[in-house]
């Protein structure tokens, strides 16, 4: 059968991930450091793990509401209310297959054949794909290292026209490390309030913010009702396998995402929501935790990198470095590319995370410090050669 035919052209027409690409080459090579993919190293707290199998032991098997277990929409409410001053009714939450799905149903949701995606990058590598799978545009906005990676409101101004659907808020930003403080998201709040627009606010990584207390554009006047936060398990709490995140938001944007949710996906996984409710009432230590040792290999990579000679933005946020390699005169993609083959260290290429990124690659410190040390002394040997 001829499936050129039969495939859609907008799925045809996507490009493989630009971070699985180099992960997945790494994964059958020998003595890789791969520092490619952003999953914590540590394990999912134990307190978290017999809940779920303490679900699975008493015969919890079972489908859950669409929209996620009463008590876990519950619990979410509370921590959000407790670490970030978010006021949601539990009716409001809609819990997902990780954040990912959450991103997708919000998408999809919201924009019609020919609407524009506002996308600030560099950024994740599945909002564009998205969009344009929704038969939307996704219009890139350049972030910039003189700017610490945030959106300003004038690249935001000038990227908005009456096509101007959805606004992707991805910070704190995976790849860069770019957070927005609240007199950056006050700036943001001011120009969109003029307009039409929705947000869809990444929050992801908000545990993972190193110069404080991580404000979230929904708790700014005017914005709770124009935006729709994400966030999830994965990152704070070393759940990337249980696949569970969930997205709150107006009550009738979240009615409809919730329509979409049961025809795609029907429930979340029912003893990943279990294993939830203890992580969000029994685990903000260990997710401190974690946050602490992150910051200090925060700090070590950003030193050693620039101490090697490749200059490199201090991120204030998530865990990633995004050093730039302009100095060495190799694309993004050569020096992933050389480095993988010559030194057997995995990084991913900026441009994976938008046009903007070329010149810089991306660096996961989520692993223990013995590799990062190990990394280090590669890519030195790699630069100076």
């Amino acid at each position: 059968m001829d499936y050129s035919q039969l495939l859609s052209h907008k799925a045809r027409e996507l490009k493989p991930s630009g971070i699985r690409k180099f992960f997945s080459v790494a994964s059958e090579m020998e003595n890789v450091i791969s520092l490619g993919v952003g999953e914590p190293d540590f394990k999912t707290p134990w307190v978290i793990r017999k809940a779920g199998t303490d679900s699975l032991n008493a015969g919890r098997t079972f489908y859950t509401a669409n929209c996620g277990l009463k008590e876990l929409q519950g619990e979410i409410t509370r921590y959000l209310q407790r670490r970030f001053d978010m006021e949601y009714d539990p009716t409001d939450v809609l819990v997902t297959v990780g954040g990912s799905e959450a991103i997708d149903i919000c998408i999809r949701a919201f924009v019609n054949p020919g609407d524009e995606v506002l996308i600030p990058e560099p950024c994740f590598v599945a909002y564009a794909p998205i969009a344009e799978l929704s038969g939307g545009v996704a219009v890139p906005i350049v972030t910039k290292e003189e700017d610490s990676f945030r959106l300003t409101p004038e690249a935001l101004r000038a990227a908005i026209t009456p096509k101007s659907k959805l606004l992707i808020f991805p910070f704190p930003n995976n790849p860069t490390g770019g957070v927005m403080e609240k007199e950056h998201l006050e700036a943001i709040a001011e120009v969109l309030r003029d307009t039409n627009i929705m947000v869809l606010s990444d929050e992801i990584y908000a545990e993972l913010t190193y110069s404080g207390r991580h404000v979230s554009i929904s708790t700014l006047p005017g914005m709770r009702e124009r935006t729709v936060v994400v966030n999830g398990f994965s990152k704070a709490y070393a759940m990337t396998g249980w696949r569970l995140g969930y997205a709150v938001g107006p009550t009738p944007v979240m009615q409809t995402l919730t329509k979409i949710h049961q025809y795609a996906i029907m429930c979340a996984p029912t003893t990943s929501q279990y294993a939830a409710i203890v992580a969000l009432r029994d685990c903000d230590e260990e997710i401190e935790a974690m946050a602490r040792e992150y910051n200090m290999r925060r700090r070590f990579m950003v030193q050693g990198l620039n101490k090697i000679g490749l200059h490199c933005f201090e991120p204030q946020g998530a865990f990633y470095v995004f050093p730039s390699i302009q100095n060495t005169g190799m694309t993004s993609q050569e020096f992933c590319e050389k480095l993988l083959y010559s030194k057997r260290v995995a990084v991913v290429p900026g441009d994976a995370f938008g046009q903007c990124g070329e010149g810089f690659v991306r660096i996961s410190y989520s692993y223990s410090t013995d590799h990062l040390k190990e990394a280090l002394k590669r890519i030195e040997a790699f630069i100076t050669e």
